[in-house]
């Protein structure tokens, strides 16, 4: 049963992922995290954080390692399946379509009444990340790094993944204020068999 739900999750991410891998990233949320509830907010987030980092389209990295996680190998190849089977069959079908009515007016405002909603999926998803990183960052922290990263993004043109990867090696590197360590031991000693 638990592939049969994987199949579906990643099926319905492939179907109504319209717009590419990062409208489709709102779509895996919901499926993963609030439907299934095969992980937390904050793996997704971490997920998130690495796939952003590494090359390829991120639905794909991203089914791949859920399916992994959730289920192993077969997991894996299931979602990935799931993920991308969809968006074959519906580009082939589409594109002949829309090449054959690319001039009537009721295609060119549907492919555009689109986008407006894939924004809001996007927005909201980035609303919930921002509040996330305030609870465990602060609000000015968070204020400061949304805002760096979009100057260093948008206003520089640096890769998204660079910056991800600073900020992974920043917090492997940084050294630990007092008393963090004491917090560190007294959590594992907790979380103990």
């Amino acid at each position: 049963m638990k592939q049969w739900h994987l199949f579906l999750a990643f099926f319905r991410v492939g179907i109504f992922g319209y717009g590419g891998g990062p409208s489709s990233i709102p779509l895996v949320h919901n499926e993963v995290v609030k439907k299934y509830k095969w992980m937390s907010d904050d793996d997704f987030a971490d997920i998130l954080a690495l796939g952003n980092s590494l090359p390829g389209p991120i639905a794909t990295k991203m089914a791949g390692y859920i399916g992994y996680r959730v289920s192993g190998i077969l997991g894996m190849i299931n979602a990935v399946l799931a993920t991308i089977l969809p968006t074959i069959v519906l580009l082939i079908i589409l594109l002949t379509f829309l090449n054959n009515f690319r001039d009537l007016a009721w295609v060119n405002g549907m492919t555009q009444a689109v986008v407006p909603v894939v924004g809001v999926m996007l927005a909201v998803l980035t609303y919930d990340f921002f509040k996330k990183a305030q609870g465990s960052l602060g609000y000015l922290a968070a204020i400061a790094l949304g805002g760096g990263s979009l100057l260093l993004i948008e206003g520089l043109g640096i890769h998204p993944g660079i910056i991800i990867g600073a900020l992974l090696v920043f917090a492997l590197v940084k050294p630990m204020k007092k008393g963090e360590n004491q917090d560190n031991k007294q959590q594992s000693k907790e979380t103990a068999p």
